[in-house]
């Protein structure tokens, strides 16, 4: 509904609202130059001076009704689609009308009709009620439910969080969350559009693509690259902020990722579409090997995973995507030309990881447990090395699935 629709309505709605409500000069108040004394009734019948009166007074009040009216649009406009909000501030303050302000109800009336009309998902702070920007509960929910990963915590809060407060970013957000399954890329990706958007991965702003289901066939790999361009460019001009996440990306074909690289570079404004609000986010298991080797090496040096910093896992990933290998970071080039903001390693899980987990599964259920229960759940999964048995082999993948030995 646009904005010549709603403002004949909006206008009657608050001139009814008004007349309810009432003014400083209200049809229900007794005002001493409002109704006729019981002398001058006679006059009143014969259209005398006290009707001239009461027909100015009339005129009068609605026109006061028309201005609240008006007024009601135009914070209405403000708090809707952020138009006019200086010229009311101007009027505010220059050439403030004596004798009525918005009522108290009317401001409620106003945030009720500002709701309803956001319900159709045209407006937010955010300037799209789609989009929720949630950064607070996002690090709340990290905190609280990603568990041995405190360099994914700290790099996806930093990174999101920086780029959407900055006001011109100069190209989109490209994340690549490196690890072993079941270490929490996918539940990282899948927190982070529930809290970036109302309606998280259904939104319409969100496109989250898995390599070997939509891209199975190496043979159609132009056609792929043409559905995917139009799918990313169609969902960024839907949606000024969009979010598109690519889950086994180290399988994606290298010409896939060249098809998609403009819209990850540095904006040229060549083209029509500004794609500098979206996010990349690439889920891929290549360098799990190595972040496992430095944990290792730290466990075994006696020093706390805690210890290990981002600048030195970073090093070591990049070492690994450089190799020569049958995979489309290394052919896309993506590492020279630098597209990627952040490597984000996920950790190996150990036993103490694996019981929280299984103590999230119990309590997403609503079924009680005990420490022995998530102990128990705990032995079921396989821990590597074969001497050390320190890391889960699945992390926290299928542990959902085995407290269901646990039920009645």
């Amino acid at each position: 509904m646009g904005q010549s629709v709603l403002l004949p309505c909006l206008g009657l709605a608050c001139s009814l609202l008004l007349l309810l409500l009432g003014g400083s000069e209200g049809l229900g108040s007794r005002g001493e130059n409002w109704g006729p004394q019981e002398e001058d009734q006679g006059a009143v019948a014969e259209g005398g001076p006290w009707g001239r009166a009461r027909y100015e007074a009339l005129k009068k009040h609605f026109g006061a009704v028309g201005a609240l009216s008006k007024q009601y649009w135009q914070l209405l406009a403000c708090k809707v689609w952020q138009e006019g909000c200086e010229e009311e501030q101007e009027e505010d303050e220059s050439s403030p009308r004596p004798g009525w302000s918005l009522p108290l109800v009317g401001q409620d009336y106003l945030e009720i009709l500002s709701a309803w009309y956001c319900s159709f998902g045209k407006c937010c702070e955010t300037g799209d009620c789609r989009v929720v920007n949630n950064i607070t509960g996002l690090e709340l929910d990290l905190s609280g439910q990603l568990h041995g990963q405190h360099l994914a915590k700290e790099v996806v809060v930093r990174a999101v969080q920086g780029f959407l407060q900055s006001p011109r970013p100069e190209k989109a957000l490209v994340l690549s969350f490196h690890g072993w399954s079941g270490t929490g890329k996918n539940f990282v990706a899948r927190m982070v559009a529930s809290h970036l958007y109302r309606d998280g991965l259904k939104s319409e702003c969100v496109r989250m693509f898995i390599s070997l289901f939509h891209f199975p066939h190496h043979n159609y790999v132009d056609s792929y690259k043409v559905q995917l361009k139009k799918q990313i460019s169609e969902t960024i001009q839907l949606c000024k902020q969009s979010l598109f996440i690519f889950d086994e990306a180290e399988k994606l074909h290298f010409g896939l990722l060249d098809a998609i690289k403009p819209f990850m570079a540095r904006f040229d404004n060549k083209g029509q579409v500004d794609y500098r609000r979206s996010i990349f986010l690439f889920l891929s298991n290549i360098g799990g090997n190595t972040i496992n080797e430095v944990a290792l090496d730290f466990w075994r040096a006696g020093r706390a995973r805690e210890e290990i910093s981002l600048e030195f896992l970073e090093q070591q990933l990049r070492l690994e995507l450089l190799e020569p290998a049958d995979n489309g970071y290394a052919r896309s080039h993506f590492l020279e030309e630098n597209l990627i903001d952040f490597f984000v390693p996920f950790l190996p899980l150990e036993y103490r990881h694996v019981k929280l987990c299984a103590r999230d599964a119990f309590l997403a259920r609503g079924l009680p447990y005990t420490e022995a229960a998530l102990d128990e759940v705990a032995r079921m999964m396989v821990f590597v090395p074969k001497e050390e048995k320190l890391f889960s082999a699945q992390g926290c993948k299928s542990v959902s699935q085995r407290i269901n030995y646990f039920l009645p």
